[in-house]
């Protein structure tokens, strides 16, 4: 976008508010700057923390909004993915602003904050329930408040409006295969178990309190009460939908989540003595990134040991090869048909690739569902048995996956 291609993206499987928040940090760097994309995030999480804060405070008091941002600040998996170029996090911050506004009556501003985070990840769209609840005795002001989300939506994910056709096909394919569940689900509990579960490795015991909250909102019904329940519920309603149950697709909970524990004033205390156990974990977790990076070690052998500009496949989860011509291999999907043909030692051969470079970020989540991936599986098990490994390094004193390089 930066470089002379224009704003138009031509994909939309995500619509288009956080490269545009991206964009303008990658102007003065040659190549993709994920150190810049990864920065711009974390202070989008900073703002989650705000947002959670000043829900809780309209919702329920200073108590609340205390809750609600300490909540945000050390649960594991909003921490984790603070340091990551996704989407989910500026999600969960354009929920707890939307929320925020709707719960103090602010209802055009509620709408606005939802057309941006529908601009953010189409999910979004779901704040607009809690939007007909706040505004369910006012019609008129209902229908400024979408037509505000919508106008939000359109200014700032124009080309979806442009391609409308390819856009909606293109969305209605990426929502399919989260519902469909693929690399890894396929043993998973059901939807609603696996999110649960999720939620508990992200905020521990803490999570009883906020359900507790969410009960006691639903025996209590007042306005602020019915606002965050009816997001929470439909939010969570549609994550059962899912058969991709990655931990992020639950943060937009967490504003929420964070100020209906807060409603419970007697146990605030409590929950923030209880919220100790995430902030370990999140730090635990963040000790790993102190070690080296298998996937950087792999890096350096290959740019010392192969000849420059020979072709090499790449798994994905890998960094980029510079100097290399590179075919790189989509992530394999559950049906048969649409199975990348790449993924074939022959196949590879035939077209002159020289070395394969693999990951076990992918390859154990293929091998773990072979009955559902058996031309992946085969792939992996030919590069094993009819090539020569040149290279292998596993997690042991690093971090991330193992990778090997076979040579064909």
């Amino acid at each position: 976008m930066v470089h002379g291609g224009g704003l138009d993206p031509h994909w939309f499987d995500y619509p288009t508010l956080v490269m545009y928040l991206l964009a303008p940090f990658q102007a003065w760097e040659a190549v993709p700057s994920y150190l810049a994309a990864r920065v711009v995030v974390l202070v989008l999480s900073l703002g989650a923390i705000a947002a959670a804060w000043w829900l809780g405070s309209r919702a329920y008091g200073q108590t609340a909004g205390a809750v609600a941002a300490a909540v945000l600040a050390v649960e594991t998996t909003e921490v984790a993915y603070s340091r990551m170029a996704v989407t989910d996090v500026p999600l969960t911050l354009l929920v707890g602003v939307s929320l925020a506004f709707l719960v103090g009556g602010r209802i055009e501003l509620g709408g606005l904050a939802a057309g941006l985070a529908m601009s953010i990840k189409y999910p979004g769209a779901l704040l607009l329930v809690p939007l007909a609840v706040a505004a369910y005795r006012q019609p008129r002001r209902l229908a400024v408040g979408a037509a505000v989300a919508a106008v939000a939506f359109c200014a700032t994910s124009p080309f979806f409006v442009v391609h409308f056709g390819s856009a909606v096909s293109d969305a209605y394919h990426v929502q399919s295969l989260a519902r469909q569940g693929w690399l890894g689900f396929e043993h998973d509990h059901v939807a609603p178990i696996a999110f649960i579960v999720r939620l508990w490795h992200g905020l521990g015991p803490a999570l009883l309190v906020c359900g507790l909250g969410v009960v006691v909102a639903l025996t209590r019904r007042g306005r602020t009460d019915l606002i965050l329940a009816s997001f929470t519920i439909v939010y969570f309603v549609d994550l059962c939908t899912l058969g991709e149950h990655f931990d992020r697709y639950a943060l937009p909970l967490l504003p929420a989540l964070g100020a209906l524990a807060g409603r419970l004033r007697a146990l605030a205390p409590v929950t923030l003595l209880l919220l100790v156990v995430p902030l370990t974990w999140s730090i635990r977790d963040a000790r790993r990134l102190t070690k080296t990076d298998t996937r950087v070690v792999a890096h350096r052998w290959i740019e010392s040991h192969l000849p420059h500009g020979a072709r090499l496949a790449v798994d994905s989860s890998l960094p980029p090869f510079a100097g290399f011509r590179l075919l790189n291999l989509r992530l394999p999907l559950p049906q048969e048909d649409r199975a990348d043909p790449n993924r074939n030692v022959r196949r590879l051969r035939a077209e002159g690739i020289r070395y394969v470079v693999v990951t076990g970020a992918i390859a154990d989540r293929v091998i773990a569902a072979r009955e559902h991936y058996p031309r992946e599986t085969a792939f992996y098990e030919d590069l094993r048995t009819r090539t020569k490994r040149l290279f292998y390094v596993v997690p042991d004193g690093l971090n991330g996956p193992w990778v090997a390089v076979y040579r064909l």
